[in-house]
């Protein structure tokens, strides 16, 4: 059976070029406008999405299932047992069955190879709400809060990732910050680096662009003159918890404080997190890190995470307009 990936999938951040991922980044900022009047317009009456999710999720699901709503489409949301995907039907099959079913697929999971299926065999839109390389709808509503708390063209933006920057969100930011043109750094230890073909991909990628790309491992370098400073969790969804124990040391000089913001020389620098975070012993894995290894945080102090140049927040109500977003833009043109 011929297979073939529908046009409008998002698989990974560099199936945008610069003009749609800034088109997209426009609509949702009117439709976040037209959600607050009371004025917005459903264009996805009657349109069905399935949302397979291998992983749980908080803002994700959620952004899908509000942004339909609004829309006027409806979900239907299939959660880490609730379908046989990948277990007792191949990955290929249950993309057949959903694809004469949903009119788009969200996938949220481990293997970049499970989504580059569902998208070769469904024969309808599959969108990445993460897997294990590439995290390409945060990176959407990530530049629109930039945009929203920079004020000047985007080309101006400078913003650091410092922390586990082999992990998706990292890449993803480091490949869309390249094709936007925008002064983008990743600060993190040499066995946390982005993988090689990343790092080449946001180069090449600056050529065109005109982009500033730094990849190193010194921080206080990489966040000077960052309008932005980024960070997320040292250990992803599903990764054993052992794994703290060969992390930590090396990506502590990589946590966010108050004097690494402090480093930036910027008065209005903000601190940006995908969440969840580690900021303070107030869940089950905080808990356990100070247990383990007498930490009351992780990759972001309490201080930092709740003061006035956070705005965490604002990213994750922003993941709900630039995901109605692509929604919008790929189903009702």
């Amino acid at each position: 059976m011929t297979s073939q990936r529908h046009p409008g999938s998002l698989l990974q951040d560099l199936d945008l070029d610069r003009s749609q991922f800034l088109d997209l980044v426009t609509l949702a900022g009117q439709l976040k406008e037209d959600k607050a009047r009371g004025t917005e317009t459903p264009r996805l009456g009657g349109a069905g999405i399935a949302l397979v999710f291998e992983k749980n999720s908080t803002r994700t699901r959620c952004a899908f299932e509000v942004a339909a709503h609004d829309q006027g489409a409806h979900v239907t949301y299939l959660g880490p047992d609730g379908s046989h995907i990948g277990r007792d039907e191949s990955i290929a099959d249950t993309a057949r069955v959903l694809g004469r079913m949903y009119d788009g697929i969200a996938f949220r999971g481990y293997s970049q190879a499970t989504v580059e299926t569902l998208a070769e065999h469904a024969g309808v839109p599959v969108w990445n709400a993460l897997t294990d390389a590439w995290h390409p709808t945060q990176a959407l509503a990530d530049v629109l809060t930039m945009t929203q708390h920079h004020g000047g063209d985007v080309k101006d933006i400078a913003f650091c990732f410092t922390g586990d920057g082999r992990n998706n969100v990292a890449r993803s930011l480091l490949v869309t910050g390249a094709l936007l043109g925008m002064d983008v750094r990743v600060a993190a230890p040499a066995d946390r680096r982005p993988p090689q073909e990343v790092v080449t991909a946001a180069e090449n990628a600056a050529r065109s662009s005109g982009a500033r790309v730094m990849v190193t491992d010194d921080v206080d370098a990489a966040v000077r003159g960052a309008d932005f400073v980024y960070t997320d969790v040292w250990v992803s969804i599903g990764e054993p918890e052992e794994t703290w124990a060969t992390r930590i040391q090396s990506l502590l000089p990589y946590r966010v404080t108050e004097r690494l913001l402090d480093a930036a020389g910027r008065p209005g620098v903000r601190f940006m997190h995908c969440l969840p975070s580690i900021h303070n012993r107030d869940t089950a894995v905080g808990d356990r890190l100070y247990d383990r290894f007498g930490l009351d945080c992780a990759e972001v102090t309490e201080e930092v995470f709740e003061s006035k140049r956070s705005i965490v927040f604002d990213q994750a109500e922003n993941r709900l307009h630039t995901i109605k977003a692509l929604l919008v833009r790929t189903l009702a043109g």
